[in-house]
């Protein structure tokens, strides 16, 4: 099984998740690889998914690079040029024939734009995975998380599960409740909790 794994917003641990995700099973003798169909301003979520897949060639993981730190639609057209989602899905289905599991890892949110008409969830979707999602632990992910999950299962996707990203050491009132309160609003169950700083990740619940 591969996963699609999107977050609740831009900047909540998506990638130091996926490597993470990526290195465990991997040392679990796993054959498991990242793919980042679109990077917008830096390559660094790219550069780390290579990484943690044993060296990908980073092209392979990242098919598309945009220079603008925008959103893929926006990058694309400031590049003067379009994103082409069956080109996307091609890519994978490459990945997905050559490795075990594929960790796809989206840009942004669940509902960025990459071309007129069709957005992250659109590539989800017709990628057909089971889809993680990242919350960045804070005021607000209650909110977010409900409004990802309700949208997930809207496309008619499975929401495999929640990881709790603790963004910072020392938590507020927000973070330390989120816990306890986001499995019963969302139905959605806790499949990781990653503690600022922490540099594993159970392989468990991901065999």
């Amino acid at each position: 099984m591969s996963w699609f794994v999107t977050g609740t917003d831009t900047g909540v641990g998506k990638t130091y998740f996926s490597s993470l995700l990526i290195r465990a099973l991997r040392e679990a003798r796993v054959d498991a690889v990242g793919y980042k169909p679109v990077c917008c301003g830096d390559r660094d979520d790219a550069v780390a998914l290579s990484e943690a897949s044993a060296g990908l060639d980073i092209d392979t993981v990242n098919p598309v690079h945009l220079q603008a730190p925008v959103a893929p639609q926006v990058a694309a057209m400031l590049s003067n040029m379009e994103i082409n989602p069956s080109s996307l899905v091609a890519s994978f289905k490459l990945l997905e024939k050559e490795h075990q599991k594929v960790v796809v890892e989206g840009a942004g949110g669940w509902r960025v734009p990459l071309v007129e008409g069709y957005d992250m969830a659109d590539l989800a979707t017709d990628l057909a995975l089971p889809v993680i999602v990242v919350v960045g632990n804070r005021l607000g992910a209650l909110n977010h998380t409900i409004l990802t999950v309700e949208d997930i299962r809207a496309s008619d996707l499975e929401v495999a599960g929640l990881v709790i990203n603790n963004l910072q050491e020392e938590q507020d009132t927000a973070a330390i409740t989120n816990k306890g309160v986001i499995e019963k609003l969302t139905g959605a169950p806790i499949i990781a909790e990653i503690i600022h700083g922490q540099d594993f990740v159970d392989v468990e619940p991901f065999l």
